[in-house]
């Protein structure tokens, strides 16, 4: 039977987070009849939510917490009832595999348990890992592994009869899954026969296999795509739409969604079966099976090394992973070491940095841009992602606010991936509690109280008053910034510090700024105000290409800068420039160029020109001749960059590869003309040498542009 819970369970789901958070080392030491009573109260009430998360995740298909705190909860029963192993009980989730079936759905009998694993999260993990199984067989310290991706998708369990499929279910509770067969044959990578070619080995009698189903992430964005403008629900993650199309009653709606599979276990069958994982994987991809990357390794270095180079290719892959799998290459050996609890001793899962979790959205705040677009931002219970406390999270804008019903109180998901800036992916609903409020894009700025516009049909909200001093901070930050005039000393503080204290009213300012008038100011000595002083002063001999980019023009970077000075040579000439002839420049499109004329039409701008004039703040580039084109350094050679870099931040040595001609992609490919590497550049350095790409450190990319 399914196992029931009660039909509110929130109460339960608000209330374990305080009884759960003292470690094991700091229980109380009382008298076994004091503690026993306490710790069969606190280990049935953890059971129970545990209960709850299978049942959400592997029934409904709607987990309301992430696997990284599903993985604490079940990690914290385990080391309770290892220390009371008196009170662990038959029906203890550690006790079994997965949750049960759904009743929809006829049950099949697995011909063998699909187990599941036990977790590592660190190379101390692992190596406690291979000192216990080393203590059941001494032939573990001399045996090989076989490392693969940890899939986030559906497990299933596929049979075959002389070659032909006939069945294919679920794991459902690791003994007993659901029969999903129909649903499994509108898998286009899923072999109706086995093998596919005519010429390829004879199938055996029988055989069964395991595998995981999955959709990848842009097949995944495509179907979200197609649900938004057909004006249907769209969905949260690619796993949850594999798992609810697998478990469909009607095969014809799964055939809608893009499913995949790849395949990596046998777990049954007849004739002579391989004897290792890397021949089990050779064996599959013979019959037709679509297998997963792997890796064969000797040691644990090699295997820290796949691991981490797994990590740095996570996002980078399009379909979704947690971790990687540690399997002890000789079925033979790793059978032999058997089972603890419901996991094989012969393989253990090495799980990556959570990039999603749960936790408490407290209030929502609003920035105001430079460009006077207010732009909220999510204000959450500090909680750590992917090795990271993060306590904000953007929210994007005010239109995804109220297309997502995401409200002050809401429990959110939140996902932060690799360098990415956190962010809200939605709410989870099914543990409101009525105290939520709907959030209310605000009628006024938060900043100057002036009234803002939102034009019916567009996303961006603003704050029109072109005195406010959010805009004119953030416009005096991103002028001094490095990509721009490279002002050093004159950082976001400062620059609160000039506007409050009334020096600077625009950007032009800066260039008036006195040593008395600094002195007066909070913090500031007689160095650091000649420092910044000679700072400003240095910045006056900038290219023309920074000042343009330092003017801070809605959707003019560095790059579009950089073309733009091929055919102005002053910001005189710009000024003066046709919304026609900008949009004839290649890159440049209608709002571009409507943003470049609108902002040298603004009166306060033209002022603050002038000022830029007097103050000598006026490069020029050579006159270039009428169609005439003018090369850039790197024109037309590709670059991807790797590793810890020493003379740029990423965001530097982009622009400064755009603004030679460059262009800088995210992966190597055979299209790559350069790999720049700073030190421990990872797994990009590999490719790179295998594709015999060129590998330059920062100093002789500058040498290749001066070079050129």
């Amino acid at each position: 039977m399914v196992e029931t819970f009660p039909p509110n369970p929130e109460p339960e789901v608000a209330d374990w987070v305080p009884i759960y958070q003292y470690p094991v080392s700091q229980l109380p030491t009382l008298p076994t009849t004091d503690i026993i009573p306490t710790m069969i109260k606190i280990l049935e009430e953890l059971r129970q939510e545990i209960r709850y998360h299978n049942y959400c995740y592997y029934v409904l298909n709607n987990p309301i917490v992430s696997d990284y705190e599903y993985d604490q909860l079940y990690a914290k029963l385990s080391e309770l009832e290892e220390k009371y192993p008196d009170l662990i009980t038959p029906d203890s989730p550690t006790q079994r595999a997965g949750a049960p079936p759904a009743e929809a759905l006829k049950r099949v009998q697995h011909p063998a348990p699909i187990l599941s694993l036990n977790n590592a999260f660190s190379a101390e993990n692992l190596q406690e890992w291979l000192d216990r199984v080393a203590k059941l067989d001494d032939r573990v310290r001399e045996t090989t592994f076989t490392v693969e991706p940890k899939l986030d998708g559906l497990t299933v369990v596929l049979h075959y009869e002389d070659g032909l499929f006939v069945q294919g279910a679920t794991r459902g509770n690791g003994v007993v899954g659901e029969d999903i067969t129909e649903n499994l044959r509108t898998i286009k990578s899923l072999p109706l026969r086995i093998p596919p070619a005519l010429d390829g080995p004879e199938p055996p009698e029988r055989l069964v296999v395991r595998g995981e189903a999955f959709i990848r992430i842009p097949d995944f964005e495509e179907l979200n795509r197609r649900l938004e403008t057909a004006g249907e629900k769209t969905y949260v993650n690619p796993r949850n739409t594999a798992a609810g199309a697998l478990r469909q009653l009607d095969s014809a709606q799964t055939a809608q969604r893009p499913l995949t599979l790849l395949v990596y276990q046998i777990v049954a069958g007849t004739g002579n079966l391989p004897a290792t994982q890397q021949e089990t994987l050779a064996y599959l991809a013979s019959y037709g099976f679509p297998i997963p990357e792997n890796e064969h390794c000797q040691t644990l270095e090699e295997i820290m090394a796949v691991c981490q180079t797994w990590g740095e290719r996570r996002d980078q892959l399009d379909y979704e992973i947690d971790g990687v799998v540690i399997k002890i290459d000789d079925h033979d050996l790793a059978e032999k070491l058997g089972v603890v609890g419901k996991a094989p001793r012969g393989a253990i899962a090495y799980k990556f940095p959570a990039q999603v979790v749960t936790t408490r959205l407290n209030e929502i705040g609003v920035n105001v841009g430079r460009t006077g677009v207010l732009t909220p931002y999510a204000i959450l219970e500090p909680v750590e992602i992917g090795g990271v406390t993060v306590s904000q999270a953007t929210l994007h804008n005010f239109d995804f606010i109220a297309e997502k019903d995401i409200r002050v109180r809401d429990r959110v998901r939140v996902k932060r991936a690799g360098e990415v800036i956190p962010y809200v992916i939605g709410p989870v609903e099914a543990v409101r509690t009525g105290e939520e409020q709907i959030f209310i894009p605000p009628a006024t700025c938060p900043v100057c109280e002036q009234p803002v516009e939102h034009i019916e049909g567009e996303v961006p909200w603003y704050c029109v008053n072109a005195a406010c001093p959010a805009q004119l901070i953030r416009n005096l930050e991103h002028f001094a910034s490095r990509e721009a005039m490279d002002i050093v000393g004159l950082g976001i503080k400062i620059v609160e510090q000039l506007v409050r204290a009334g020096l600077v009213k625009d950007v032009a300012d800066i260039y008036s700024l006195k040593r008395d008038s600094l002195l007066e100011i909070e913090g500031f000595a007689a160095k650091k105000a000649e420092n910044l002083l000679l700072a400003v002063e240095a910045s006056k001999e900038r290219p023309l290409a920074r000042v343009i980019t330092a003017l801070g023009i809605r959707g003019v970077g560095a790059a579009v800068s950089s073309d733009l000075v091929l055919f102005y040579h002053d910001l005189d000439a710009l000024s003066k420039a046709q919304f026609e002839e900008l949009q004839e420049i290649e890159g440049i499109g209608p709002n571009i160029a409507q943003a470049i004329v609108d902002w040298f039409e603004r009166p306060a701008n033209q002022k603050m020109l002038a000022k830029l004039r007097k103050a000598g703040v006026w490069p020029e580039t050579a006159p270039r001749a009428e169609n005439q084109q003018l090369a850039r350094p790197l024109d037309g050679l590709t670059f991807v960059v790797t590793g810890k870099l020493t003379e740029f931040t990423r965001g530097e040595i982009k622009t400064f590869l755009q603004s030679q001609g460059g262009k800088v992609t995210g992966s190597v490919s055979k299209n790559t003309d350069y790999l720049v590497i700073g030190e421990n550049p990872g797994s990009k350095l590999r490719k790179a040498q295998d594709l015999e790409i060129p590998i330059i450190s920062e100093e002789e990319l500058r040498l290749l542009a001066q070079a050129k």
